[in-house]
């Protein structure tokens, strides 16, 4: 139907589903005279125009939200390409959307935060939240896929950082990327698949030399590692990893010596400072819980 979807504009159409290359002015908008009569380009030929005038008539990668695939960036190729009779790019890359908690973000909502906010304010969880806790939560979704935004989404990403920083900890980085990695960064940026590789290569007590060092590696590519001795992915708090592996050891000397009070006051003591200890059969672990 006429105007159902699609604004039936003054300048007449073949068929009024088309969509304009040139539009009849609003009052208040900017226009100009032609010989066809006085009017404005139409939304989607902006786009081509400043794409052709800044990158050429073909570039690389055109990226954009999922939902401008129709009709925006349809029309985008419609106008480019019966233009210049050329692909007007090689790669598109189109992005789900975010939300937060199961919902759409939006101010709305009340639900809207900015990357700058969580950095800065006690916004979500009550806590600022450090930039590579950040990037890891985004990271461990397909951009092509929904993000769905959660506080335990960023405590397991803060949890995994902790535990990988432990890990690496005086490990020099490996030469290159892991193959699995590079396979799966290959693959349209398939970053849960790089994840998945990297919890092969951490996974066990007893990870080996090399597998420690590919997985620095990978993690420093990934811009989620930069080799701080203290681990603060608290903001506002910072653990030594050097002074919580040597109370880990003392309470381990205690437990041996059956002086169990001792064991339980330095326990006490990693959990004043945010750190959790479990014992296994392969020794004790810690991380950072609050």
């Amino acid at each position: 139907e006429d105007g159902a979807r699609v604004d039936v504009d003054e300048y007449e159409k073949d068929n009024a589903r088309d969509f304009a290359l040139w539009k009849a002015p609003k009052p208040g908008e900017a226009s100009w005279q032609t010989s066809i009569g006085r009017g404005r380009p139409g939304w989607h030929i902006e786009c081509s125009a400043m794409a052709e005038k800044h990158l050429g008539e073909t570039f690389d990668i055109h990226a954009g939200g999922i939902d401008l695939i129709f009709p925006h960036h349809e029309n985008e190729i419609a106008q480019s390409e019966g233009s210049h009779h050329k692909p007007l790019a090689n790669y598109w890359m189109h992005n789900g959307f975010l939300q937060v908690e199961g919902e759409k973000m939006s101010k709305s909502l009340g639900n809207f935060v900015t990357i700058r906010e969580l950095l800065a304010e006690k916004k979500v969880g009550n806590e600022q939240w450090h930039g590579r806790v950040l990037r890891l939560a985004m990271l461990g979704t397909h951009y092509r896929q929904p993000i769905d935004w959660t506080l335990d989404r960023l405590l397991q990403s803060r949890t995994m950082l902790m535990e990988w920083a432990r890990l690496l900890h005086d490990t020099p980085s490996a030469d290159a990327l892991h193959d699995d990695v590079m396979s799966a960064l290959s693959d349209d940026l398939n970053t849960p698949a790089v994840f998945t590789a990297l919890h092969g290569l951490s996974a066990g007590a007893r990870t080996s030399a090399e597998d420690r060092r590919r997985l620095k590696r990978a993690l420093t590519f990934l811009g989620l590692y930069d080799g701080e001795r203290d681990i603060d992915f608290m903001v506002g708090q910072t653990v030594d990893a050097g002074a919580v592996e040597s109370l880990i050891a003392k309470r381990n000397a205690a437990r041996k010596a059956k002086n169990f009070a001792e064991a339980d006051r330095i326990r006490a003591e990693l959990s004043d400072i945010g750190v959790a200890i479990e014992d296994g059969p392969s020794g004790t672990t810690w991380k950072v819980v609050s």
